[in-house]
């Protein structure tokens, strides 16, 4: 029994959202009597952090707290149109929605103000921290509950905004075809490092080096939680999930998630991650968002990982010890990155 060690590249340029219709998200912006805004979406927070980032965006375009901010992602019949929480597309269609609901909601929210303080709506603004005042007269001021009060049971105006974004649509070339379906792309590079058992075939993923461009970081700690939880997720697909073991056979396959294969805490892998900000000029204050670029390349760095260390190369997943063990086989054994390159250049 030998352990083979290697290392594997892969890396993606992953397009942000499509442009099927234009891709539209909608949102909807309004305060409470006490001053708080309600965010009303349809687009439904998976996991990844939705609600928290749309009720950032909708903080920092009104100019209140976040914690004045709350996000109701309620359902396709009772709230805005959203085309869906895929594709990557959820902090750069749906913040981009929230920004111009919010902005108009914000310009009603001024402009009773400034019927409270007597002055020009263009004349005053926010703290972000529940005060409107005047421009160069911070005493001259009015809070955010007050003039939300004002509004509702004194003025009869409501503070509210509607928001939609839309993708403008994409010249085709007339003699190929081309266009361009997406607005943005995030990109990423990925390093895993492995250690191959040729007795057993058993793949041991030893450590993760990552870098991810993604616009802008607008929750780092929601970023760094999704980039591991995703490259988690690509290694799990690379070399354990499977519905169809033997496929196209199709007996002996998985009943429940007691037969179906996941690495479990002692398979978890050191990560070290370093996230590029690049802020992309069409996105919510320059955020594209991970979204499913988190775990595809760690899929082909291992594939390639592998290779390196044993010179097998599987193009089917996922790559389990019985892959590997046919492979070795077929080479006639564990044929290293040193073993191949001395055999090419003559001398092995």
């Amino acid at each position: 029994m030998t352990l083979h060690s290697g290392r594997g590249f892969a890396c993606i340029n992953y397009p942000i959202g499509m442009n099927l219709g234009g891709d539209p998200s909608q949102a909807l912006v309004h305060s409470t009597p006490d001053g708080k805004f309600m965010v009303a979406l349809s687009s439904i927070d998976l996991g990844q952090g939705m609600k928290s980032v749309t009720r950032q965006i909708a903080a920092e375009t009104l100019g209140v707290p976040v914690a004045d901010v709350y996000v109701d992602t309620a359902d396709s019949d009772t709230g805005p149109h959203c085309m869906g929480s895929f594709a990557s597309r959820g902090t750069h269609r749906v913040g981009n929605a929230v920004i111009r609901a919010a902005t108009e909601a914000r310009q009603q929210m001024l402009e009773a103000a400034a019927e409270e303080l007597e002055v020009n709506a263009s004349d005053l603004d926010t703290d972000g921290a529940g005060n409107i005042h005047v421009k160069g007269a911070p005493g001259r001021s009015i809070t955010v509950a007050e003039t939300a009060i004002a509004a509702q049971f004194k003025q009869g105006r409501t503070l509210s905004g509607r928001g939609i974004f839309l993708i403008p649509p994409s010249e085709a070339d007339p003699n190929t075809g081309e266009m361009t379906p997406v607005s943005c792309f995030a990109h990423a590079a990925l390093v895993a490092e492995v250690e191959v058992d040729d007795e057993t075939g058993e793949v041991t993923v030893l450590e993760i080096n990552s870098a991810y461009e993604v616009g802008r970081a607008l929750n780092p700690k929601l970023v760094e939680q999704q980039l591991i939880g995703g490259a988690w997720m690509g290694l799990s697909h690379a070399l354990f999930e499977t519905t169809e073991p033997y496929y196209p056979e199709r007996e002996h396959g998985p009943e429940d998630f007691n037969n179906y294969l996941m690495p479990g805490p002692g398979n978890i892998v050191p990560h070290n991650i370093a996230v590029l900000e690049r802020p992309a000029e069409d996105a919510p204050f320059g955020g594209k968002g991970p979204g499913e670029m988190c775990a595809n390349p760690v899929l082909p760095a291992v594939a390639n990982a592998i290779y390196d260390a044993v010179g097998v190369r599987c193009d089917q997943l996922p790559i389990t010890p019985e892959k590997v063990l046919r492979g070795l086989r077929a080479n006639g054994g564990a044929r290293p990155r040193a073993m191949r390159d001395a055999a090419a250049a003559g001398t092995g």
